[in-house]
């Protein structure tokens, strides 16, 4: 019954990657790829989690494969973060006046 729950949950995230790879595709937002690689990486974890001969998911190294995984979508956010703030800084984008700045309406 473990070999088959395994193989849902594969299956599950491999629809999800092809899922996000699909938006992808459309978009060319690589918030999207982050997301597809991180599915199909968890995907190949449980796929070889099923076909060892002692399926164990509290061993390291499927704990590392997972950290590798929320790696790869921490720094996809952190990047479009980052990438956003930087376009509003180079379009120019003005701040509010001040009433320092000499606004008679302000006073």
């Amino acid at each position: 019954m473990s070999l088959f729950l395994l193989g849902a949950v594969t299956m599950g995230f491999v629809v999800a990657g092809l899922f996000f790879l699909r938006f992808w595709k459309e978009t060319r937002d690589r918030l999207f790829l982050a997301f597809a690689v991180s599915f199909f990486i968890e995907a190949i974890n449980r796929a070889a989690l099923a076909l060892s001969d002692k399926p164990n998911e509290g061993a390291p190294i499927c704990y590392l494969v997972r950290l590798l995984a929320y790696v790869v979508i921490l720094l996809a956010i952190a990047d479009k973060n980052f990438s956003r703030n930087r376009a509003r800084g180079e379009r120019g984008s003005r701040k509010p006046p001040t009433p320092a700045d000499g606004d008679a309406a302000a006073t």
